[in-house]
Order: structure tokens, then C-alpha cells, then sequence
């Protein structure tokens, strides 16, 4: 056996062995009453752009695509879920202070605005989750325009 033929099986088998440390992939319960648009009832429009650009990363509402299946990709995503919620969870609005929550709402439209979020690297896979112009303007009015954001 050549030792170019030793590492690629090297390199296999290490990446078989990789997948038996998958991501938990299942969502946590939560109380449906401290969800974001429960609570917050934005026009349908702007509930549907906050679910599609938002909810993957920022709830428990995350759906794993197939490729979330596999190592090291898997750890990525699940770092960047994890990452997302602790930040600013859409499923536990309702749990927030109210400064809390204002802090919040200013730092999602400021992400937003300055083209931080949605992150380029979900955007390019989940292309459906890109802001247009018009999208990231509508979405800013709104959170603007809600009593107490500055």
C-alpha cells in the first residue's frame, strides 16, 4: 500500500467516524404564547418575510435540511443555530423584559439594515431567505415604527 493510498484511507475513515457525532436536531417545546409574531402580530407580510429570513436560525421552529446530516458541515449549522437563539430567540419573546425586548427589536433592525442579517452564508444556500431592497425597507419601517424602538 502506497503511502498516498494509507492517508486517503486515513482521511475515509476518519470521515465516517465523524458521522456518529451528529447535531441534535430536534427543536425544543416552547409556549406557543411567547412566540415573536404571536405577540408582536406584524401585518402578514412581514410575518411571512420574519419567518422566512428569521425563523431558521432565531427559533425553534429550525428545519434541517438533508445536508445537516453531515459532519463537519452539521457542527457548523448547529453552532449557528445555537448561536442565533441565544442572541435573540423568536420562540421565547414573550420571556424577554420589555427593555430587553426594545434592545433587541433596535439590534434586529440595525443587523438588518446594515445588511448583517440574513448572513450571507444561509442566503446563498436558502436563497428564498434573501431581503430585496423592498423587503429590508418594509421590515425597518415596522420594527421602527413600533412604540418605544428608537
Amino acid at each position: 500500500m502506497t503511502l498516498k493510498t494509507k492517508i486517503s484511507t486515513g482521511i475515509l475513515a476518519l470521515f465516517i467516524i465523524i458521522q456518529f457525532f451528529g447535531i441534535d436536531k430536534e427543536n425544543p417545546s416552547y409556549a406557543a404564547e411567547n412566540d415573536f409574531i404571536e405577540i408582536m402580530n406584524p401585518p402578514t407580510e412581514i410575518a411571512q418575510i420574519i419567518k422566512t429570513s428569521c425563523y431558521d436560525c432565531h427559533s425553534y421552529h429550525t428545519k434541517y435540511p438533508w445536508y445537516t446530516s453531515v459532519a463537519p458541515i452539521s457542527w457548523w449549522i448547529g453552532d449557528h443555530i445555537e448561536e442565533g437563539r441565544e442572541h435573540f430567540n423568536l420562540s421565547e419573546w414573550g420571556t424577554y423584559s420589555e427593555k430587553k425586548a426594545l434592545h433587541k427589536l433596535e439590534e434586529f433592525y440595525e443587523e438588518v439594515e446594515e445588511g448583517e442579517m440574513p448572513l450571507t452564508s444561509y442566503t446563498l444556500i436558502h436563497g428564498e431567505a434573501s431581503l430585496t431592497d423592498e423587503q429590508t425597507k418594509k421590515l425597518i419601517t415596522w420594527v421602527k415604527s413600533l412604540p418605544g424602538v428608537k
